[in-house]
């Protein structure tokens, strides 16, 4: 297949599923719609594909939510259960259960979830099955069974499609707003959008209310949501649980950051939607897409400029 043959074929495209690289415009001037294989758009909403054509784009919204709903939880889990030491006895062949510190379980446990998406439902999932009690936040108000409904790409068996799991349901774009939900929550897991307004969305303040309940942080989200200054002295101060990052800002984290030797913080290279099965989920996705655009019907995940995401 040559260079030529592949350019002929943008040019020709009305659809269009990419990996990581966008297009650029005079490259396919027939586009209509472009699947991105991502849970999020941040990436693309300021590229000139995006602000000077009329293209819709599609997220991969819906097919990562059970993998890193698993990371959520092996990363929580390992710290509150000190197994990074439970490994160091077994690599050094000693059999202690006096030295294990017998943390609590989650069961009564509040988790907050700010931003109730496809991830963020799939968390709510699990989280009910460990006894966790489990508050959302959203921007904009759910108060209806209608507005709570998940109508995005969902897999088979995973989510909260009609949004039942929440036993509080909060909202609002001002920090009041923020601030009443945060104080509440014994385990914050951020897996909202990364938008002008959500950027360092959690900051000093933040982690200080967080710090009432020493709640540990867990981010699936973007690293630009956390303010990483501010969390740093907050878990060098003690006032955190722990932190859970597979996001950081910038990526990679660089080398010589503190929160790389911290004993109650677990970094992973953004690597929490990562799994065997992606490459066709991402094509199934495009499939449905294909169907419902074919079928004159609403495609899942369009992305709304004016927002953001």
């Amino acid at each position: 297949m040559t260079l030529m043959f592949l350019e002929e074929l943008l040019r020709q495209a009305t659809v269009l599923l990419v990996d990581w690289t966008l297009p650029k415009i005079k490259q396919v001037p027939n586009l209509k719609v472009l699947q991105l294989p991502t849970a999020g758009s941040d990436h693309v909403v300021g590229q000139p594909l995006c602000t000077d054509t009329k293209i819709i784009f599609c997220t991969g919204s819906g097919i990562y939510s059970t993998k890193v709903a698993e990371l959520v939880f092996l990363t929580l889990l390992s710290i509150r259960n000190s197994f990074n030491q439970l490994l160091s006895q077994q690599r050094s062949h000693i059999w202690d259960y006096g030295k294990y510190p017998r943390p609590g379980d989650l069961v009564g446990t509040t988790i907050g979830i700010l931003g109730y998406g496809s991830i963020g439902r799939q968390v709510a999932r699990v989280a009910s099955g460990l006894g966790m009690k489990i508050h959302a936040y959203t921007a904009s108000p759910r108060q209806t069974p209608e507005s709570r409904a998940d109508r995005g790409y969902i897999l088979p068996g995973t989510g909260d499609q009609k949004g039942e799991l929440p036993d509080a349901w909060f909202s609002g774009t001002d920090k009041p707003s923020l601030h009443t939900f945060l104080s509440g929550v014994d385990v914050l897991v951020c897996s909202l959008p990364l938008t002008n307004s959500t950027r360092h969305i959690l900051s000093t303040t933040e982690f200080e209310i967080l710090g009432k309940r020493k709640a540990h942080v867990i981010n699936v989200s973007r690293g630009g949501v956390i303010d990483h200054n501010a969390l740093t002295r907050a878990l060098k101060e003690g006032l955190l649980g722990g932190a859970s990052l597979d996001v950081t800002e910038p990526e990679p984290l660089p080398a010589d950051s503190e929160l790389w030797d911290m004993r109650n913080v677990v970094i992973t290279p953004h690597i929490g939607g990562h799994g065997k099965d992606y490459f066709t989920r991402v094509v199934d996705l495009f499939e449905a897409n294909l169907y419902r655009l074919s079928a004159g019907e609403s495609m899942f995940n369009v992305v709304e400029r004016e927002r953001g995401y």
